[in-house]
């Protein structure tokens, strides 16, 4: 069992590769917090193998994270984009087994 966890700050409009494709192991936990942010609405989104970002997941300062556990989750690559107006701070976990 591998756990990577990760901190990365984006600026605004700025997208990465947060894990990349697993090729030995296979996930089985992976899990995205938005740690900082002041305005009161600082969207961001995670997509899962989508780097064009047509189908992703919001996470906001409402709701400021994404979790996903189990065999059957998504094995490629998780991208992050930051689409609020400042600089935003994430934490994230992957648990490959």
């Amino acid at each position: 069992m591998v756990q990577t966890v990760r901190t990365v700050r984006l600026i605004p409009g700025e997208k990465i590769i947060l894990f990349e494709k697993p090729h030995v192991l296979r996930r089985v936990f992976f899990s995205v917090r938005q740690i900082s942010g002041s305005s009161a609405w600082a969207p961001s989104g995670i997509s899962l193998g989508d780097p064009q970002f047509l189908s992703y997941y919001w996470i906001t300062s409402v709701v400021n994270y994404f979790e996903a556990k189990g065999n059957d989750i998504f094995q490629g690559d998780i991208w992050l984009q930051n689409d609020a107006a400042e600089f935003q701070y994430y934490t994230s976990s992957e648990i490959l087994h």
